[in-house]
């Protein structure tokens, strides 16, 4: 039984049904599931973040995109919302630049995956992302790709369902029942399962607090902005890395992606505001002023499952029987979500895990 249907969620539904074990999927649609209103990108070699077991959890999600899309695509799905289209890293100081493109270097060596990485002059940067400024230079890593968490999740749903697998959705809570947890529908009845897997990103904390856990994941709110460039032919566009946490990528609809606030303590306030809006345009028009008359199409509004720094949750809880966790990928969430799926597929049918759990305890490491 899986509680919650966004990346992780659905990912873990997909690899157990096609290792043949009965799944049931329950989902409340929360508005601002991080699955839905995310914009994924894909280019975990460029990160600043320097922890060797965060790192190597991060590069192999990028790594397992290509096992997962093949295999998608051979079960007859098309509507998969990743494209391979590269990415630009950027930065405004050229020796910072430097200092990014020597560890890039270091660590493509064992990423075939990234591809051929090289350092674009400004104009060579701007013809690939042609709203730049001028004077960008930047680094280019074919292998960087976007992905829309909406149609990859809703992909390997349908085919979890087709492998036999049932989705629904319901307001469900946990109990205790003599060491064991249990799940109970919103008419009270318990809902038979060997195993239950709290995949609920930002709201998990709330429904494992019914069983008296600490969950250490709270909600970040982003506002992740969407404008549309009429008749401009975006879809080869790369993603665009600043470097300083924002981002902006290109759709095959002519629309360009610019995200996002990282506002913690804002609990499960769903608003668009104002100083939202302006922080990230702010942030996009300062490096891209060629979007300044683009048409504002819409703001998301998600809600990251953020935990500690670098530690996202992952395996089963030890102190009570039947209870597996997945949670607390922040924002790296749908780089990594799809692999984490796989591996708590593994846990939850004793296989061995292709990288260290330890660490990622829900108890701790």
């Amino acid at each position: 039984l899986i509680i919650g249907a966004g990346i992780l969620g659905a990912s873990a539904a997909y690899h157990l049904a096609r290792l043949g074990a009965q799944v049931e999927i329950i989902d409340q649609n929360h508005p601002g599931k991080a699955t839905l209103a995310g914009a994924g990108v894909v280019c975990p070699w460029a990160t600043e973040a320097d922890d060797p077991d965060w790192y190597l959890l991060y590069a192999r999600g990028a790594r397992y995109y290509g096992t997962l899309i093949e295999e998608l695509r051979g079960q007859g799905e098309t509507e998969l919302g990743y494209s391979r289209v590269g990415a630009l890293v950027l930065a405004e100081d050229r020796a910072r630049l430097d200092t990014i493109e020597g560890r890039i270097s270091r660590r493509i060596k064992d990423a075939p995956e990234a591809g051929t990485v090289r350092r674009l002059g400004a104009g060579e940067a701007k013809r690939l992302f042609p709203p730049l400024r001028d004077n960008l230079e930047a680094i280019h890593i074919p292998g960087g790709a976007r992905v829309d968490g909406r149609l990859l999740a809703a992909s390997m749903l349908r085919v979890a369902i087709s492998s036999g697998a049932t989705l629904r959705n319901d307001y469900v809570s946990l109990r205790l029942n003599d060491g064991r947890a249990e799940c109970l529908g919103s008419d009270g009845r318990p809902i038979p399962a060997d195993e239950i897997i709290v995949t609920a990103g930002a709201w998990a904390a709330q429904i494992l607090a019914l069983l008296g856990l600490r969950h250490p994941v709270v909600p970040q709110k982003g506002q992740i902005i969407h404008l549309h460039l009429p008749g401009v032919a975006t879809s080869g566009w790369p993603v665009v890395l600043p470097m300083n946490s924002y981002y902006m990528l290109a759709f095959d609809d002519s629309r360009v992606v610019v995200g996002a606030t990282r506002e913690d303590g804002s609990g499960f306030d769903y608003r668009v505001t104002a100083r939202g809006q302006l922080e990230v345009l702010q942030a996009g028009l300062g490096i891209a002023p060629g979007l300044a008359d683009a048409t504002h199409i819409e703001t998301r509004v998600g809600f990251r499952p953020a935990g500690s720094a670098m530690r996202p949750i992952l395996g089963r809880v030890p102190q009570i029987a039947g209870l597996t966790i997945g949670n607390g990928l922040g924002a790296s969430g749908l780089t990594v979500g799809p692999f984490a799926g796989h591996l708590l597929a593994g846990v939850v049918m004793g296989e061995p895990a292709e990288v260290p759990l330890e660490r990622y305890s829900p108890t701790g490491p």
